[in-house]
């Protein structure tokens, strides 16, 4: 739907100016006379060009706007009127715009949550969903509060998953490069110098094989790079296919170490998701529904989808997920005694605080384990090379100091 700048006067005389969603210059008018304003000024809104990547909104700029906002709430400011304050003290441009589609949604009558949901990049199904619930609960500052925290919490996950999976990757990347320079610039110099010498036909066995690995490396590169082109392209195809999709996630449940920690991360991010949805007071349904959506694994999303058809049935909540087969049994049985004693939201709290600890401890041992390996593989492979290059050179000083 077009939107519209406008421009008008109160009866007092008081010009305001604002932004609105409808359908032609004509819709616009009626709605102004209609809340005593007299248009003076009623032009359509050019399009922006968007160049950014994402949402445009980090999650720090998230938590902070939502504390912001609860305090508010809670002080007792009118809604808009918050949103009009932290619209003004915004220094995110593409945020800025954001809370003033808002605002000026809000004040042509649409509900908080409903606004919000004009935005899914930054605002997903959680959010409004929550937001909405306490809306209607009249505990918006509450909730609001609370989803500040689930995504502190969230980030910190997040974050630490980031910072394992770095080192690694910048060790490998270094080490392919390294390698590469090796087997296609030093290891060839070195061996036109053995030429040179005439010591190319007694040169030691690791030497080479060193300098046939280099030569392989080098010829097969015209082969190697299209394959590698066409590996990732392939990947990249059958993980967008839903079949591949499913046995690509199934297959990282599955890994011996990533695995792991995969599966505690996949644990404390839904029982942290369900136990702040329904202490919110959202339906056990609708809750299920947005933590399969969020789970970001199909394998966990089929089983929670699972779950959910089997509780509209009739049936509690533990036992579809033991049948799932997705989460340990250990977090089925906690689930099991939270649903008999009626505290099923605490419980799957208690759950999530134990498994982000527990993410950190693995993550942490993971970490520990990679490091020494990784530079152990890096210092061997480029040792056996410099190894393999000097034997010839002291063999060769060796008969010149003899003759």
């Amino acid at each position: 739907m077009p939107e519209f700048n406008w421009e008008a006067r109160t009866r007092s005389g008081e010009v305001r100016k604002g932004v609105m969603s409808a359908d032609n210059v004509n819709t616009v008018e009626q709605r102004l006379r209609s809340q005593q304003l007299t248009p003076s000024s009623i032009k359509k809104k050019r399009r922006e060009l968007n160049l950014t990547i994402g949402s445009g909104v980090d999650s720090k700029e998230l938590v902070v706007f939502t504390r912001q906002f609860a305090t508010m709430i809670d002080a007792g400011l009118p809604l808009v009127q918050c949103l009009d304050i932290l619209a003004s003290q915004q220094e995110n441009k593409v945020f800025k715009n954001v809370l003033k589609d808002i605002k000026s949604s809000v004040e042509q009558g649409a509900t908080f949550s409903d606004s919000l949901r004009r935005h899914p990049k930054i605002f997903d199904d959680l959010y409004t969903n929550l937001v909405q619930a306490g809306e209607v609960g009249g505990i918006l500052d509450t909730i609001l509060n609370r989803l500040a925290i689930y995504i502190e919490k969230n980030v910190k996950l997040m974050r630490q998953i980031k910072g394992a999976m770095t080192y690694p990757a910048v060790v490998l990347v270094i080490l392919a490069v390294v390698m590469a320079v090796l087997l296609g610039f030093v290891i060839p110099a070195f061996e036109g110098m053995f030429k040179d010498f005439g010591a190319k036909d007694a040169l030691p066995k690791i030497t080479q094989f060193v300098i046939w690995a280099s030569k392989s490396f080098i010829t097969s590169l015209p082969v190697t790079i299209p394959a590698l082109i066409i590996t990732v392209g392939t990947v990249i195809f059958v993980y967008r296919r839903p079949k591949g999709k499913r046995f690509i996630h199934k297959l990282l449940l599955t890994l011996p170490i990533f695995g792991t920690v995969i599966r505690k991360i996949a644990v404390a991010r839904f029982t942290r998701t369900m136990g702040t949805l329904l202490q919110s007071g959202v339906p056990i349904l609708d809750a299920l529904e947005i933590c399969a959506k969020s789970s970001g694994n199909v394998v966990i999303e089929e089983g929670l989808m699972y779950t959910r058809a089997k509780i509209s049935e009739g049936k509690n909540m533990a036992d579809p997920l033991t049948e799932s087969k997705v989460f340990p049994s250990m977090v089925v049985q906690m689930i099991a005694v939270g649903e008999q004693t009626g505290a099923l939201d605490q419980m799957l709290n208690k759950i999530a605080d134990f498994y982000e600890e527990e993410t950190d401890v693995a993550v942490s041992a993971m970490t520990s384990m990679l490091e020494p390996l990784l530079m152990a593989i890096v210092g061997g492979l480029v040792g056996v090379v410099m190894v393999a290059m000097y034997l010839p050179i002291f063999s060769l000083a060796g008969a010149i100091k003899t003759e």
